[in-house]
């Protein structure tokens, strides 16, 4: 057993680096991670020619878990309120951060780069998300999650992951029965779930025992367990159970946080390095051409996609920008995304560590940019009294 645990050791020593190195350059712990688990195979590859165990089946447990549990985490955060009023703004610019991409991406390697159709069509997939972990950590840093403008781009963001979920299913699952067996049963499943759970809460929660999360867990992992006995993928129920218990797990500030815990101090570290150790930086610096294409495919997609959508709602242009350029990051879903078609055979291991690379930099460099040009600062000084409408374009004022 001194093997497990000088290994586990290992892990979570480079999960606390990984950590500290997001303290200290302000970015995002999810790709500081999969930067470290990069650079940590690399080292340790090249200077005692080993591997960090990727593939043991506990490794790959707890990597699973971690995918599970923060898909979940991420449809939990919805806002019911905020997405019954605006929902038809976000829903639109939600809808076409997904769908331009998802075919432009797939079009640009299909053609451009010459990837098989299964390739290019897992591509569109990666391209298309929005990352709500970078997202989310950007207003909440301004305080602009306290705003309507900036719920509604966090609900814009549920719609576009939704749209990417929901295609890495019906694109890559075979349909067969035991897929209507699974959505027959999933629909069941998410139509009770908001009846039962804040019952079963009341009356038996709130103890130290911590029966919440291992009633969710439970859910999750049995849904998951259905998922994957449907040859479909764990993680797609879980985005989907998150959005149904929206309005009452959600709302449970105090489970929230417990979960948090759970998740970003153990279970996602094991997943983001592992999917960073599986990177190829030879591959990488191999195919420049590629890795432009990937990158500038994506973020023309969506600025052409979705700066339109957001002045037909008469945003003025620095509140378009802003929302297009959060809307265009992208880390967990593309991710996830990517390391399933290395998985499962779609991509090989250069096109994922391309796919890896482009997805990072989605997440980092529009951040950048719209931190620096596009912040819409007269929200800022105004976050204690309520929150107001996207600034209005001269031009459409009355």
């Amino acid at each position: 057993m001194h093997e497990v645990w000088g290994l586990a050791a290992l892990w979570l020593g480079l999960a606390l680096l990984a950590t500290l190195i997001s303290i200290w350059l302000r970015i995002a712990t999810a790709l500081s991670e999969i930067i470290v688990g990069t650079v940590a195979q690399l080292l340790i590859g090249a200077l005692i020619g080993t591997t960090l165990g990727s593939d043991q089946p506990w490794i790959k447990f707890l990597s699973g878990t971690g995918a599970i549990v923060l898909t979940f985490l991420a449809g939990a955060e919805l806002d019911p309120v905020v997405f019954k009023a605006k929902w038809k703004e976000a829903s639109a610019i939600g809808f076409i951060s997904f769908l331009a991409p998802f075919l432009g991406c797939t079009a640009a390697v299909y053609y451009l780069l010459d990837w098989s159709a299964q390739a290019s069509w897992l591509t569109g997939v990666a391209m298309s998300t929005t990352s709500v972990a970078v997202v989310y950590a950007v207003m909440l840093e301004l305080g602009l999650n306290k705003t309507e403008f900036g719920k509604t781009i966090l609900a814009a963001c549920f719609v576009t992951d939704l749209g990417t979920v929901i295609a890495l299913g019906l694109i890559f699952a075979p349909f067969t029965m035991r897929t209507v067996i699974f959505i027959a049963i999933s629909i069941v499943v998410f139509a009770v779930l908001p009846y039962i759970t804040p019952r079963f809460f009341r009356k038996y929660g709130n103890r130290p025992s911590e029966l919440e999360a291992k009633y969710l867990l439970l859910i999750l992992f049995g849904l998951g367990a259905l998922a994957a006995w449907s040859e479909s993928e764990a993680v797609l129920p879980a985005y989907v159970i998150g959005m149904v218990l929206a309005g009452t797990v959600g709302k449970d500030h105090s489970l929230i946080r417990r979960l948090r815990t759970l998740t970003f101090g153990l279970l996602t570290p094991f997943y983001f390095i592992r999917a960073g150790s599986y990177v190829s930086l030879g591959a990488v610096i191999a195919a420049p051409f590629a890795l432009f294409v990937l990158f500038m495919s994506k973020m023309l997609t969506k600025i052409v996609g979705i700066y339109p959508v957001t002045k037909s709602y008469n945003y003025d242009h620095k509140d378009g920008m802003y929302t297009t350029l959060l809307m265009s990051t992208g880390l967990t879903f593309g991710s996830i995304s990517a390391l399933f078609g290395l998985t499962h055979g779609i991509v090989d291991q250069q096109q994922y560590s391309l796919l890896i690379v482009a997805v990072i930099a989605s997440a980092v460099i529009p951040t950048i940019i719209a931190n620096a040009f596009f912040v819409p600062k007269y929200l800022l000084p105004k976050l204690d009294s309520p929150a107001r409408e996207p600034k209005k374009s001269a031009a459409v004022e009355p």
